[in-house]
């Protein structure tokens, strides 16, 4: 049975393209069929990408490898969402928080790949419903990091009420709200001074910006949590709504935004083991040194090794030979 691999890359970046090349004959010569797609994905606040889905074959791959940086993976994130199929991403950007591997080690994800040699990971998403003055039904969408409700005017804030589960919790005027999954905590919230949430801790947060209010720290909340976001009607000025920083929708005053957690994850194929920390240190280049956990370890497995060592000698020295190696006599004798 052919295997298949969909690939979605920044086709107007020239080492995107570089890549793309690279990608496509390893996969190939791996005994993998490849498509390609390098347009521009531009799915509405809602999930509108069924169409496009069937027709680039997306359920029947294997896996959807992204050659870019984390912009690129949520932009291929909108061809698997609902599918199961997982994303493997390649960095070619900054950061890369999302991506499994780096551009040198695409030879390596190809092999691996190729070997079955993979985990696959959940990714919890978040529902966005938004309800608009005038509108019978509200509209909805998901977001994978983050739903951002912000000024659409740069000279005025708006002024918004925030509730969790159903019960009212504060209103102040600010320049946005954030709220996003543990998978975005290191995203446009972590900018915004929220905490970083490991990935495995299914929470959602809420991280206020530039409040005009004495209490407005970020939040965290449990995974049966419901976040309420209200423009209020004497809001200075319309909002926005943006989801992963794509899918937009304009916020008029008395507008209502709920997110909570999302039926559909986004699968993300793993090729690490290493611990989230890990990955933290590599990405933010964080300094390390001096720690004594690490000096610890190092003397333990020197001692292990030591150790090791010591007990080999001793069974050599049992040995009738006293552990000499032998030499094959040439004549024989």
């Amino acid at each position: 049975m052919t295997r298949r691999v969909l690939i979605v890359t920044h086709g107007g970046r020239p080492e995107a393209v570089v890549a793309l090349h690279e990608a496509v004959k390893e996969l190939q010569d791996a005994g993998f069929e490849v498509g390609l797609h390098d347009d521009d994905l531009a799915e509405t606040f809602g999930d509108h990408m069924a169409q496009l889905r069937t027709r680039e074959g997306v359920a029947e791959s294997e896996v959807v490898m992204v050659l870019g940086g984390d912009g690129t993976i949520l932009r291929a994130a909108e061809l698997t969402h609902g599918t199961g199929v997982p994303l493997l991403g390649v960095n070619l950007g900054h950061v890369g928080f999302l991506a499994e591997a780096e551009r040198e080690g695409l030879h390596a994800a190809v092999q691996r790949l190729a070997a079955h040699d993979y985990v696959v990971e959940e990714r919890g998403v978040l529902e966005v419903r938004v309800a608009l003055p005038g509108e019978d039904e509200p509209r909805v969408g998901w977001a994978l990091n983050e739903a951002t409700v912000e000024k659409a005017s740069r000279e005025r804030m708006i002024e918004v009420a925030i509730g969790v589960d159903g019960r009212p919790l504060s209103s102040f005027g600010c320049d946005g709200v954030v709220m996003s999954t543990a998978t975005g905590s290191t995203a446009h919230a972590f900018s915004a001074g929220g905490p970083i949430v490991w990935p495995d801790v299914d929470a959602m947060l809420l991280v206020p910006l530039a409040a005009h209010a004495l209490f407005a720290r970020p939040l965290v909340v449990g995974p049966s949590s419901t976040f309420a976001l209200e423009l209020l009607q004497r809001s200075a000025g319309p909002g926005v709504l943006t989801c992963d920083g794509r899918r937009r929708i304009d916020l008029p005053a008395g507008s209502r935004v709920e997110v909570r957690r999302g039926d559909s994850p986004i699968r993300l194929a793993r090729l690490s083991t290493a611990p989230f920390t890990d990955r933290l240190v590599s990405k933010f280049s964080l300094p390390v040194v001096g720690w004594r956990g690490r000096v610890a370890e190092d003397a333990a497995e020197a001692a292990r090794v030591a150790r090791q060592a010591a007990t080999a000698a001793v069974d050599a020295a049992k040995r009738p030979d006293g552990g000499r190696p032998t030499t094959p006599d040439p004549k024989g004798e």
